[in-house]
């Protein structure tokens, strides 16, 4: 935190001191302290801490006067906008490559064999993750000379994510049917899962079961339903935490999540205006933060004031206990990020997690689970 002073970024004080009054319901105090940071902060404008700064200001605003949060796209037109952003991204950075990457592996190893693979998705997005995993399970059963598995979704989604599950349904249904490949996704709002927990999930005799997982999920809804997971049954439990929310220690409280989260999304900027360096992509760089950023961060401030136990510890109460990936996964993520060329950018392990970093710090963290 100091070096962010050192460096003429007083306005992080400032934002942590709001934070603190969130924390003890201070809220005039609070009031006083975004005021003067209008005067700081009056644009997304400067270095990646700036413009991060600017938003999670804006976040904490939008929490003080009640108004709605911009967490969701909130037309068909917007949507359009995040899944450019979302694919703009994935051109520049490695992050989304990886997390499928991993994500997928774990799953492959976990359900080998397997003729009928059923995913309980809590984190879809866009559905990107599917495709290539398509791709991998069709490119497997051919080099084995097998039939290609049946393979079926389950995607736990907020209540109104109407216009991006139709999309994610033609777009998955269209991919299965040039691989050929037998295919069924069912969506389950976030509501209906937290009244009937995994009673709301259709199960068939014969499907083994992947449960796919982001740090996120668990302040929207609490831990309890992961005490559950054992009505599934489940081969794997996949997390992926893109969030910045594996490496804090401590208890969680509100300006710990707020620090933290300038730490990452700063990192994550950072690194995206690294690879694009001479590029000229100022607008997808705009169009990354404004659709795909300021979004998430909404996001992390608004449930940062929801508390929640450290997933590990919820998993270990779950009497769920890590797996690791395998040395072949391990390899081929170093090898996939070789090949994209991308500078600071690098995979270390931590535990049974594989972490891939930018600059020595966490971006994005994987890890397989077993009930």
């Amino acid at each position: 935190m100091n070096h962010w002073n050192n460096d003429g970024f007083n306005f992080v004080d400032e934002l942590i001191r709001a934070a603190d009054c969130f924390e003890s319901n201070e809220l005039q105090l609070a009031h006083v302290i975004l005021a003067r940071l209008n005067q700081k902060l009056q644009s997304p404008a400067g270095k990646p801490l700036q413009r991060v700064a600017f938003y999670f200001k804006e976040a904490l605003q939008t929490m003080l006067t009640g108004s709605t949060s911009p967490t969701r796209p909130s037309d068909s037109s917007e949507v359009v906008q995040a899944i450019k952003a979302h694919k703009n991204f994935s051109n520049v950075s490695p992050i989304v490559m990886f997390s499928n990457f991993t994500a997928n592996q774990a799953i492959l190893e976990a359900l080998d064999g397997s003729k009928f693979i059923h995913v309980v998705d809590f984190d879809i997005g866009f559905g990107g993750q599917w495709a290539s995993f398509m791709k991998e399970v069709a490119d497997s059963a051919e080099s084995r000379k097998s039939n290609t598995p049946v393979l079926r979704i389950t995607a736990i989604v907020p209540d109104e994510y109407a216009v991006e599950s139709r999309l994610v349904r033609d777009n998955l249904n269209h991919f299965a049917s040039e691989l050929k490949i037998v295919f069924e996704i069912d969506f389950v709002s976030i509501r209906t899962f937290e009244i009937l927990s995994f009673e709301a999930i259709k199960s068939m005799e014969g499907e083994k079961t992947a449960v796919v997982l982001s740090p996120i999920i668990f302040q929207r809804m609490g831990v309890k339903f992961l005490n559950d997971l054992r009505q599934i049954s489940p081969h794997v439990v996949v997390i992926v935490d893109g969030e910045g929310l594996t490496y804090g220690g401590g208890a969680p409280s509100f300006r710990r999540s707020v620090i933290e989260g300038l730490e990452f999304y700063s990192t994550v900027l950072e690194s995206v205006e690294a690879v694009s360096v001479g590029g000229g992509g100022e607008d997808w760089i705009r169009r990354i933060e404004m659709f795909m950023m300021r979004p998430k961060i909404f996001a992390a401030v608004e449930a940062a004031g929801r508390r929640a136990p450290p997933w590990r510890e919820a998993f270990a109460a779950a009497g769920l206990r890590a797996v690791g990936l395998s040395q072949f996964a391990d390899f081929q993520a170093d090898c996939l990020l070789r090949k994209a060329q991308l500078r600071g950018f690098h995979v270390a392990k931590q535990q049974a997690e594989m972490v891939l970093c930018w600059q020595d710090r966490p971006l994005v963290a994987t890890s397989a689970w077993r009930c």
